[in-house]
This record gives C-alpha cells, sequence and structure tokens, in this order.
C-alpha cells in the first residue's frame, strides 16, 4: 500500500511542465513571471531547469488567478501583490 509522504512545502521538486499541467498555466507565463521575478524558483545546475516548490506553486496560483480571471498584466500583478504583502504586515503588528 502506497503511504503519502509529506514533503516541506520550499523543497523544489515540481519542473515546469508539471506546474503547466497543474495549474493550467501556459509556459510563457511561467517564464515571465520568473523573469519579472514574481516567482522566481532557483535553477538546477545541470540544463538550467526551473524546479518549484509547493510554496512557489501557490504562489502561481495566486498570480495567475489575477492574470487570467481578473485581466492583470505583469506591472499590475507587481504592484497588487505588493500591496497584499504590506497590508499583511500591517495586520501582524
Amino acid at each position: 500500500m502506497f503511504e503519502e509522504m509529506e514533503i516541506d512545502p520550499d523543497v523544489p521538486i515540481y519542473t515546469s511542465s508539471v506546474v503547466c499541467r497543474l495549474l493550467g498555466v501556459p509556459i510563457w507565463v511561467l517564464k515571465q513571471l520568473d523573469k519579472e521575478g514574481v516567482v522566481s524558483p532557483p535553477r538546477k545546475k545541470q540544463g538550467n531547469a526551473r524546479l518549484y516548490s509547493k510554496r512557489e506553486l501557490k504562489s502561481l496560483k495566486h498570480a495567475w488567478f489575477y492574470m487570467k480571471e481578473r485581466n492583470v498584466n505583469v506591472d499590475g500583478l507587481k504592484v497588487i501583490l505588493k500591496m497584499e504583502k504590506d497590508h499583511s504586515k500591517i495586520k501582524k503588528v
């Protein structure tokens, strides 16, 4: 019987192609968000491939919601994400 393994949310294990399939995000979106520093996972040394963690998948899903459902471009997305981050810091104080 297969037992589900607990994986640390910060361990990079998902390839770009797996992320695209899981989230329904086009590869060009991953590349653009990486280039703009919105969600930019560390690169594997061999082959320069990107590997995403569960935490980064969650961030990508959030970003893709704004881009797809709210028609927000990357510049607007950066502003929204910064405002959300600033707001969460205020709430914690």
